[in-house]
């Protein structure tokens, strides 16, 4: 019984350490305190802050463009990942131009997608699914190529049609890989929906609030709005955690 407990209270010890440093940091006066508020003002702020109406916006409208932008990325890198890497010479012959964009950094070609789209809602959600797919892609393509290939020899052996292996065997396998680049696409869809909140024209979105927050010298809501990006990025991942144990419960087993 102790030790179930020990092992659900681990994952509170990484957010304790911080919190004790960060409030050394300010008992120490490492930085003035004007410029570091103590993790309780922080936090408090930041609950207190869920009550007001531009905040909650704010958040919706970060959480909105993630979720659309990494739906986009979804919808297009997984089939597509499944149909190159079931076709190892297809994938090969392609493998420079998706690792050379999966390779620039996204936020390089924000004046690119704004010549395209200009300074509105599809522009942010353009970049983000654009650099969600690429990863999307990269993930679904290798588990489908390193699918076990004992299975798949025994399966043609048997004389079991393409179409059922490619579905019931290299699809299956490559689910666990699958959702390796899910979980990592809607990491980076979030973080450059926030980039593209700072420095593309926005009026509402966590990132526009974080620079607002920075340029009117509002530090404790700059530093919640961080808390709370950090927060739903972790949310985020818990929540395909969860889906992912649920739908591959088999990848763990033989």
């Amino acid at each position: 019984m102790t030790s179930r407990w020990s092992s659900r209270l681990l994952p509170l010890v990484g957010p304790v350490l911080l919190f004790l440093f960060w409030q050394l940091a300010v008992s120490a006066k490492w930085l003035n305190p004007v410029l570091l508020p103590s993790p309780v003002e922080t936090i408090g702020y930041m609950f207190q802050s869920f009550f007001d109406a531009s905040m909650r916006t704010d958040i919706g409208a970060t959480l909105y463009r993630t979720l659309v932008s990494f739906a986009f990325a979804a919808v297009i890198g997984v089939p597509l990942g499944v149909i190159l890497g079931s076709n190892e010479k297809i994938y090969r012959s392609l493998e420079f131009l998706i690792d050379f964009f999966r390779s620039t950094p996204s936020s390089a070609l924000i004046p690119l997608f704004m010549l395209i789209f200009g300074i509105t809602d599809a522009n942010k959600i353009a970049i983000a699914a654009f650099a969600a797919v690429l990863v999307i892609l990269f993930n679904s393509a290798y588990g489908v190529m390193n699918a076990k290939k004992t299975r798949l020899m025994a399966a043609r052996v048997m004389g079991i049609s393409r179409w059922h292996i490619f579905k019931d065997i290299l699809l299956m396998e490559s689910l666990a890989q699958t959702f390796v680049g899910l979980r990592t696409g809607v990491s980076i869809a979030l973080v450059i929906v926030i980039v593209a909140e700072m420095f593309i024209g926005s009026e509402t979105g966590l990132g526009h609030r974080i620079i607002d927050a920075q340029q009117v010298f509002n530090i404790k809501d700059m530093y919640a709005s961080i808390l709370i990006t950090g927060a739903l990025g972790y949310l985020l991942n818990l929540a395909f955690l969860l889906i992912e144990k649920k739908t591959v419960h088999w990848s763990s087993k033989a």
